[in-house]
């Protein structure tokens, strides 16, 4: 029987999603497409779930779109297979009601790139890489690649790393600030693990409107952003997760987060 393209395991409070097609480094396929985002939707929709890891299997993270996929033969419209495919599932993992962590653990090139940075936390093993690869077959970069390399990492590094299409080690990655973390390939497990652990404890509600607002800052004057900060603390102020998280600081007790 050939393996599920995407393996799903639940831990505790987190959602590990595990990328299976690790002969070929974990490129996309519309069938792995078919399993991934019913899979960010189950976990988005279980109350139980609090936290997301995405990983690969093997010694990649994820290489991009497989061109032998019978979804990219003959005469394809490119344009549809992002609508069909990317588009929903980065707008997925920028929307989830819980933190996601990409633990990247080798080779992340082209959407594959792009889906990981897509995600909350970025945390790289020391032999991984990030390759924006799309203009080595005349495209630019897509899974959200144009709007999140520059703000990550400004205009000039984003149109070099673009257009040069070249390797990134993982460590140069950090060192920039494209990724959260770089860890030696034997602490990658364990440390993504504790995060995760960490963050599925912490109020899922309030993480979640932290990246939005964040998000919506970006093209914002400062009197907006303050007012977009007043509305979104009125919302959360009345929630279960405000009140739990004042009673046990003066309780001196770790509180009990719910809230979703």
């Amino acid at each position: 029987m050939t393996e599920a393209p995407v393996l799903v395991a639940t831990r505790g409070a987190v959602r590990w999603l595990t990328l299976n097609r690790p002969a070929a480094l974990n490129s996309f396929t519309a069938a792995m497409h078919a399993v991934l985002l019913p899979a960010l939707n189950d976990a988005a929709a279980d109350p139980a779930v609090r936290a997301v890891v995405i990983t690969g299997a093997g010694r990649g993270f994820c290489a991009g779109q497989d061109l032998n996929d019978p979804a990219m033969v003959g005469d394809v419209d490119v344009g549809a297979v992002i609508d069909s495919f990317y588009r929903p599932l980065a707008t997925r993992v920028r929307t989830m009601p819980v933190p996601v962590i990409a633990a990247v653990n080798g080779v992340a090139a082209g959407a594959g790139a792009n889906l990981a940075l897509c995600c909350d936390f970025v945390v790289a093993a020391r032999s991984a890489s990030f390759i924006q690869a799309f203009s080595k077959i005349g495209l630019v970069p897509d899974c959200g690649g144009t709007w999140l390399l520059p703000r990550l990492v400004g205009r000039a590094r984003a149109l070099g790393l673009a257009m040069t299409g070249d390797k990134l080690p993982a460590e140069e990655a950090q060192r920039i600030g494209m990724i959260w973390q770089c860890l030696d390939d034997t602490a990658l497990t364990d440390s993504v693990t504790a995060l995760a652990n960490r963050l599925a404890a912490m109020p899922s509600k309030a993480l979640a409107e932290t990246r939005r607002a964040i998000d919506a800052a970006a093209p914002m004057n400062f009197g907006d952003a303050l007012a977009l900060e007043a509305s979104t603390q009125r919302e959360l102020g009345r929630a279960h997760d405000f009140g739990e998280g004042v009673a046990a600081f003066f309780a001196k007790r770790a509180p009990k987060f719910k809230d979703r």
